[in-house]
């Protein structure tokens, strides 16, 4: 398999307007100290994450109906008690990522 350069650039490009928005306010929040009620706000964010990205593929809308996505609420469940557990939206996302991927994996297969 060989990939032409200008599509490595591209691609190489992607990566890095994907990456540096979300890695760079980490990195400048990390050495500044925010006032309680920021700080407050911000710990709200992950559930809001978390709910944003499974009421998106925790519904399928089909024609008039509406239904359930049943291999998501198999993984939504226990990705659910791992975010209560750890309270760690990294360790939340990796995990429900990997399970779903482990399931759509032995489901397709």
């Amino acid at each position: 398999m060989s990939i032409h350069y200008p599509t490595l650039i591209i691609i190489l490009g992607c990566a890095l307007v994907t990456v540096v928005p979300r890695i760079v306010p980490f990195l400048v929040v990390r050495n500044i100290a925010l006032p309680e009620p920021v700080l407050k706000w911000l710990s709200y964010i992950p559930i809001c994450i978390l709910t944003a990205l499974v009421v998106e593929n925790f519904i399928i809308q089909a024609n008039d109906s509406v239904k359930i996505n049943w291999p998501v609420i198999i993984v939504v469940i226990p990705t659910l008690l791992i975010a209560l557990k750890t309270k760690s939206l990294s360790i939340t996302v990796i995990s429900g990522v990997g399970m779903m991927a482990l399931l759509r994996f032995f489901l397709w297969s």
